[in-house]
């Protein structure tokens, strides 16, 4: 059997995972699993980029100790990027997407070239960490970097880069930086120019499947002389999540959930259009030709980073105490905007919370279960407000959500969005990232042949869990529903 490692970079973990694949179905095998901790300095919040590469080394190593590896896929989060100079270094640290340097640049980018142009080529919603956004900040603050740059290369490049030597710009990462033209699936030529940016800066658009290259020879040597290939997978880790969704029919909606909670639909083409520019929709790669459009919501980031603070308070949560102490409080007592600019930062969420809901007029939730339902149930009328407007968008009905990811581990998140939208939940893989990365690397070693038969694949190796809409509490989630949508057309 063929060794598939994938290494799954989240923002605050890494894993690296070997998959095989035997009679039409998946084993995995975790093979190494370490913190991502970014680094807050004076200058800025950065990630500690070269810490991830021994990690990366070391999980290579581990499966050369256990019986070799035959490829390797790298996945992760979207928009961030390091510069690499003509000696092949690389010239600084890379910013984390949070740092808060980008947010003078937008009005300065859409100065340079209008959202609603900008919007109509990239099909990328307006957000403060776009990769478009950060360049600005490096031409503003860091000017030197540009000319001392040869090539730019996104997290997951940079780090296939690193173990391989070979440059290139896989397609669904790319994808994350409104620079790239949604229906060419290339970078376009008339955003770089009016950021004043050289198109050599960034190395060709290579498609998901495609092969990076065999490990340098001072990194084989280091790690065990597998000899493995470098696979160009669906390195944005929302696209290999999507990848791996367990569904049999063609349509359906889907929520990627994790720190982020990314939903949307698969389409043959961008979606741009003046419905889908008014609610922010975004149109990113994925496999096979696929466009995933979708929305970014907060996700999980809410209850980690509340989980952080309680910590810092001397206060410490299991997540299964959330969930219970959740559960136990009172129902639709306040309600939140995940989405609201206010909670992006790191930082004390909960106070943002209290202070939210005091000047939105509505009870203070005070405790930590009042605190964590708040959230689960604003998420879950969030994924139904989301759902009414892909539905709007694409002409479409939907009357169920696959959810894939770590969130699908939290039974009353997915009981509540079962409930607040109305419709059926099926809730798994929670690997779904990581199978996917594997399962690109399998298509790429001819084992597979298709999406279809992947996703088949999945269906047939794993579990999910089946959450049915518990009707008794309609009228509740329709009147709280009424009130978020409120709060929603305020912002």
């Amino acid at each position: 059997m063929k060794k598939y490692l994938a290494i799954d970079l989240g923002a605050s973990s890494g894993r690296g995972i070997l998959g095989t694949i035997e009679n039409k179905k998946l084993k995995l095998q975790e093979q190494h699993r370490f913190s991502n901790d970014p680094v807050e300095t004076p200058s800025g919040f950065f990630w500690d980029t070269l810490r991830l590469l021994y990690e990366i080394k070391t999980a290579i190593a581990k499966c050369a100790r256990e019986g070799g590896l035959d490829s390797i896929g790298i996945d992760t989060w979207g928009v961030d990027y390091g510069y690499i100079d003509a000696s092949g270094a690389m010239l600084s640290h890379s910013y984390q997407y949070r740092d808060l340097r980008t947010a003078p640049m937008i009005d300065q980018v859409y100065g340079k070239i209008p959202y609603d142009i900008l919007y109509k080529i990239t099909g990328i919603e307006s957000m403060s960490f776009n990769t478009i956004f950060q360049l600005a900040a490096d031409f503003a603050n860091r000017p030197w970097l540009l000319t001392a740059a040869d090539k730019l290369l996104l997290t997951p490049d940079l780090l296939g880069y690193f173990l391989t030597g070979k440059m290139a710009s896989e397609y669904t990462i790319a994808s994350t930086t409104a620079l790239l033209n949604a229906s060419k699936k290339e970078y376009d030529r008339e955003v770089l120019a009016a950021l004043g940016v050289d198109s050599t800066l960034f190395p060709p658009v290579v498609m998901p499947g495609s092969i990076l290259g065999r490990l340098h020879e001072k990194i084989n040597s280091d790690t065990g002389n597998t000899g493995a290939t470098v696979v160009n997978v669906c390195s944005h880790d929302t696209a290999s999540a999507i990848l791996a969704v367990p569904a049999k029919e063609k349509d359906f909606l889907y929520i990627s959930s994790g720190t982020w909670s990314l939903m949307g639909i698969e389409s043959g083409h961008p979606l741009i259009t003046p419905v889908s520019q008014k609610y922010s929709f975004t149109n990113e790669g994925g496999a096979f030709g696929h466009i995933n459009v979708m929305k970014n919501i907060m996700g999980l980031w809410l209850i980690q980073e509340s989980k952080r603070q309680w910590r810092r308070e001397g206060k410490e949560y299991s997540f299964d105490e959330m969930s219970s102490a959740a559960l136990a409080a009172e129902p639709f007592r306040s309600i939140i905007d995940p989405d609201n600019a206010i909670f992006s930062p790191a930082g004390d969420i909960p106070s943002r919370i209290r202070d939210y809901c005091k000047k939105t007029r509505q009870p203070v939730p005070e405790d930590m279960g009042a605190i964590v339902r708040c959230i689960f149930e604003s998420l879950a009328l969030r994924y139904r407000w989301t759902a009414e407007k892909l539905e709007e968008l694409s002409g479409k009905k939907y009357t169920s959500i696959n959810i894939v990811g770590g969130g699908t581990k939290d039974s009353l998140l997915c009981r509540f969005t079962a409930d607040g939208t109305g419709r059926i939940v099926y809730a798994g893989p929670v690997e779904a990232t990581a199978i996917g990365n594997i399962m690109m690397q399998a298509y790429a070693a001819g084992e597979v042949k298709s999406c279809e038969e992947i996703r088949g694949i999945v269906r047939n190796s794993f579990d999910v869990q089946v959450y049915t809409p518990n009707l008794l509490h309609q009228a509740e989630w329709d009147a709280a529903y009424k009130q978020f949508c409120t709060l929603v057309d305020s912002n």
